[in-house]
């Protein structure tokens, strides 16, 4: 497949971004930028607020051993929804799914609301897991729907806005509400948020006519497999057995591959026919997107832990650590939508994967040599690669995508990063298990189990540089052999 049958044209790729960021308050756009931004909020503020609030009510029911699985729960529903919400979209609208993927959300945050015990959160979780799932990928799917192409680098600068507000604001309102109130009130907040999302979902986001004609059945059996697969990886992170963890994952390396090449073979597949393949751009950029929020898992899981124990850092101050982070993400990429040159920006997607590998060898460093302030530097420069490449980079992805799969594309992003930070937590789990880390691990064995994380890191960092180098030269590859001048759709006429 070239890229004649595909959404990018050299013309595409060499234009000049004329889009403004007041384009976005503007009367055409506005409700659509809320829209796609309370979309991601509603997930964001819902990670922040409900890890804030769920120790108070793990303390009220009892019943801790069951805190992890009000996570797992969540994530595993979370990612099969991503992965259903395409063959949805195409099946049932856009509007009716959101609408539908909201109510699912709304019963679920009512029910863990009201919950007089832990199994009624967890199957509240589980619900809004569900719902978010879907909400996160079709509003993907719609950017390039309800935006030209000059304004998409700005939503996802918006977006970046909306993650670095729910990183400060989240935990701060959350740990209020649950403080002086009440942990249900911190629950409850995203009840009239998601009324608001579903008021707007119904002003702005068009049904099709012939919503349901091109969608196959659901692939409820591989959709099983994803979700057991992860649900796998979420319980290797409790066993302390090495060999046990090092089976389950094994086994889910199985599942997964076995999934896929089933998939592959399917005439109502889930992924993109170019999914990993090693050979097109699209595969290679995936991998990119597997893989930075693998290997940076490694620090979302144990840094914060490593500040505190190593060099007595209070939880606020280690808590800093992570807001610094997101700060920088989220200023990069600000700053990276602002470039007019689409062509410049393109280029920047292998800095990524280069800052977040000199962020990991920093944190390395940092626990080697006892220099906490390489901490610091370190997160600023693993933000930033993120800033830098991740908008781009999704854009270029939804570009080069078939125009049949670009829907399919779109809402695999979201759903692929949270994969990857399930995967990077159960690896970096096994690898600092095997090294020795535990509660009352000495500080040497701690600074040994961490190092080994923070280096495993690296190695999957220097992944993806590696597919982020080869994503950019298989395009220009494929932009120098295909016919200039056409676009997509004049070649589909």
């Amino acid at each position: 497949m070239n890229l004649a049958e595909r959404n990018l044209t050299a013309a595409d790729v060499t234009q000049e971004a004329e889009g403004r960021w007041r384009e976005l308050l503007q009367p055409n756009f506005l409700a659509a930028t809320v829209t796609l931004c309370l979309g991601v909020a509603l997930f964001a503020f819902n990670e922040f607020f409900v890890s804030t609030a769920l120790p108070s009510a793990v303390a009220e029911f009892g019943g801790a051993a069951l805190l992890s699985w009000a996570f797992t729960l969540y994530l595993v529903f979370a990612i099969v929804g991503g992965a259903l919400a395409a063959n949805l979209k195409a099946r049932f609208g856009a509007r009716r799914t959101l609408i539908v993927a909201a109510l699912v959300f709304v019963t679920g945050t009512v029910i863990a609301t009201a919950a007089s015990g832990m199994p009624q959160v967890l199957a509240g979780r589980l619900l809004q897991g569900l719902g978010e799932g879907i909400i996160a990928a079709v509003c993907y799917a719609l950017i390039p729907e309800l935006f030209p192409p000059r304004l998409v680098p700005k939503i996802f600068g918006a977006e970046a806005i909306v993650w670095a507000t729910s990183a400060f604001a989240g935990p701060l309102i959350s740990g209020l509400l649950t403080e002086y109130w009440s942990w249900r009130a911190a629950f409850f907040v995203n009840v009239p948020a998601a009324a608001i999302f579903i008021a707007l979902v119904v002003a702005i986001v068009r049904q099709p006519a012939q919503a349901g004609r091109a969608a196959g059945s659901i692939p409820l059996f591989r959709l099983l497999g994803f979700g057991f697969g992860i649900l796998l990886i979420s319980l290797s992170n409790t066993t302390g057995n090495g060999y046990a963890m090092t089976a389950l994952l094994v086994t889910t390396l199985l599942i997964f591959v076995g999934a896929i090449q089933f998939d592959r073979r399917s005439s109502n597949a889930i992924l993109p026919s170019d999914a990993f393949a090693t050979g097109r751009p699209l595969g290679t950029g995936l991998w990119v997107i597997l893989l930075m929020p693998l290997a940076q898992a490694s620090g979302s899981v144990y840094l914060v832990y490593a500040m505190q124990h190593l060099w007595d850092f209070g939880p606020t101050a280690a808590g800093f650590s992570s807001a610094l982070m997101a700060m920088s993400w989220s200023a990069t990429a600000i700053l990276v939508a602002s470039l007019r040159s689409y062509e410049f920006r393109v280029q920047l997607i292998g800095t990524g994967p280069l800052l977040l590998i000199l962020g990991l060898i920093g944190l390395t460093l940092a626990v080697e040599t006892g220099e906490h302030r390489l901490i610091f530097v370190s997160q600023i420069a693993i933000g930033t690669g993120f800033g830098v490449s991740w908008g781009t980079l999704s854009q270029l992805l939804m570009d080069v995508a078939t125009i049949g799969e670009r829907d399919k594309t779109s809402a695999l992003l979201p759903t692929l990063q949270s994969a990857g930070y399930a995967i990077g937590a159960a690896v970096f789990g096994l690898t600092a298990n095997a090294r020795g880390f535990d509660e009352g691990a000495s500080d040497r064995v701690m600074t040994a189990a961490l190092s080994g994380v923070f280096a495993l890191g690296c190695v999957i960092a220097a992944a993806s540089l590696f597919f982020g180098i080869r994503t950019l030269r298989l395009m220009r590859r494929e932009i120098r052999t295909a016919p200039c001048g056409q676009s997509t759709a004049q070649r589909s006429a």
